[in-house]
């Protein structure tokens, strides 16, 4: 545990690409295998089941620290993360071990039968024998909130570089429903991947975002100017609904989301048509509700998301269908590699033949002879339930990841309003002492009701000035909540709204950001509550 807490540490320590991928291949080659695969679990979301509950960890860590729940409490609120607080609280260790991050996360796994006498005892002792920065990391994934910031292109780089193995490959292998357990070292690295699982996905190709500034979005010129001729691209509408992979291999069918969570049995309507596909086949595409002929918004698919048992109530009113824009295998074939126009016409060729279009449908190509033409077409993005334009070169492979030049997203100016800032709380990590996640309000006659919670869109020097107001402008205290004298207008923007009882303001935003610190406005120019309620329309 010692040299993976030293791990975690250094990679915090640097913002640089190389840098990381350096302390990662030093690392994978002083560990054992079981290590290295337990560490690619780890950094790519693939937690142990959590064994103690937080309050339960909490409470035995200010017993061992002998302090009172109160002391806990305002040192908590000052750090901002429970591991690290407890790390920090507890008396220094008084015996060391060499056990390996293995050998932990094997107890952790093991604690599941054992009394909560008994899971006490080995806690305590396991923090006996940690000191602050081992007893932080274990802290973190005995509590299920392990986090590091390392993306896994990084972590595959450095694999590839030790290896000898591409990433493209190593990207796969890593994809789908594979367990440290049973998932070995040695089986990600062999040299052949002839006994490869048929549910696992490709890695999602994903898309360069056209950047818009709040006030000024991308004219038709500068596109042109960006990405030349009309000819060479193919435009299809954004949809606005989760983007999947489905699968027919063997006879068996899978649906994997982008987040890698398999997801068939969320979306019983695809089945039939998924079932029907040819034995090898791969699409890529949007789950998304459906209905007379129309996408319906995200909004109706959350009512699905996250349930463990689907209704005839909540099939019924939220049906599916997927909208599908890329083939990736073909006849149990590998196409990514293939030109984007070859592997359209083997698209639509299964979706001529699916006795299932009503639920497997394509992604129309938009026809436009110009980007004057596109660019005014986007403006009715949201009268076709969609974000905004794809645009894809036509001759473009299906790669990996995010990569720029080839496919990109075009969204809409999202919609925005000018709020007032009435509460604050301090944010996480290296921002725990800095106040960064904000919650608005709009005038509802002579009150300001809130509406939207965001933290992101600041400058690290807007966030500064802001903390810098709130610790001096602080009208009452809730626990880890300020309530702010209303002076600082902001102007929030989002991709969506929806009714919603369970908020005060009546309504619920989708993606809510800061669009910009409006210091040239007083709060009493701040929007209202119909001015917000006219975007339900």
């Amino acid at each position: 545990m010692r040299i993976f807490a030293q791990l975690f540490s250094s990679l915090d320590e640097t913002n640089k690409t190389t840098q990381k991928v350096q302390i990662l291949k030093e690392y994978f080659v002083s560990v054992a295998d079981e290590d290295k695969i337990q560490t690619l679990a780890l950094f790519t979301g693939r937690k142990p089941k959590r064994q103690i509950n937080s309050t339960l960890v909490k409470n035995w860590a200010m017993e061992m620290a002998g302090i009172p729940a109160w002391l806990f409490e305002e040192s908590y609120q000052v750090v901002g993360d429970l591991g690290e607080t407890i790390a920090l609280l507890l008396p220094q260790a008084i015996e060391t071990q060499d056990k390996s991050l293995s050998d932990w996360i094997a107890e952790i796994n093991a604690l599941s039968p054992l009394s909560e006498a008994e899971k006490k005892a080995w806690l305590i002792s396991a923090w006996q024998s940690m000191d602050q920065q081992e007893r932080f990391v274990f802290n973190k994934i005995l509590t299920g909130s392990f986090r590091v910031g390392v993306s896994q292109s990084l972590i595959i780089k450095a694999l590839s570089e030790i290896s000898g193995l591409e990433t493209q490959v190593l990207t796969h292998r890593i994809m789908g429903n594979w367990d440290p357990a049973t998932f070995s070292y040695s089986q990600l690295i062999q040299e052949t991947d002839g006994s490869e699982d048929i549910s696992r996905p490709y890695p999602f190709y994903l898309a360069y975002a056209i950047q818009e500034t709040s006030s000024q979005s991308k004219t038709a010129k500068e596109i042109n100017s960006a990405l030349g001729n009309t000819e060479d691209w193919q435009a299809e509408w954004k949809w606005d609904g989760i983007r999947a992979q489905a699968i027919q291999r063997k006879g068996e069918i899978f649906i994997w989301s982008r987040g890698e969570d398999l997801a068939t049995d969320k979306f019983p309507e695809l089945h039939p048509f998924l079932s029907e596909l040819p034995e090898g086949t791969v699409l890529d595409g949007e789950a998304i509700c459906f209905a007379d002929n129309c996408p319906l918004p995200f909004s109706v698919l959350q009512t699905r998301i996250g349930r463990k048992n689907l209704t005839k109530k909540i099939l019924a009113e939220s049906p599916m269908a997927f909208i599908a824009y890329d083939c990736l295998e073909f006849e149990g074939e590998d196409i990514r590699h293939l030109p984007m126009k070859e592997r359209r016409a083997k698209l639509e060729l299964l979706q001529k033949n699916s006795s299932h279009q009503h639920i497997f449908r394509l992604s129309p190509v938009v026809n436009f002879n110009s980007w004057d033409e596109l660019f005014e077409m986007r403006k009715r993005s949201r009268e076709e339930y969609a974000e905004g334009f794809m645009l894809k070169k036509l001759d473009s492979p299906y790669l990996v990841g995010r990569k720029r030049g080839d496919w990109w997203k075009w969204k809409v100016d999202p919609l925005s309003i000018d709020a007032v800032m009435i509460y604050a709380q301090k944010g996480h990590g290296r921002r725990a002492d800095l106040y960064t996640d904000y919650t608005f309000a709009v005038w509802d006659q002579d009150k300001l009701v809130p509406f939207a919670k965001a933290y992101s869109g600041l400058t690290d020097k807007e966030i500064n000035q802001v903390d810098h107001f709130v610790k001096r402008n602080t009208l009452e205290k809730f626990g880890p909540v300020r309530t702010v004298k209303p002076h600082l207008v902001f102007e929030i923007g989002f991709e969506g709204i929806n009714k919603s009882s369970r908020h005060k303001s009546g309504v619920a935003l989708r993606f809510p950001r800061i669009m910009r610190w409006r210091q040239d406005k007083k709060i009493e120019d701040a929007d209202t509550i119909e001015t917000l309620k006219e975007f339900l329309q």
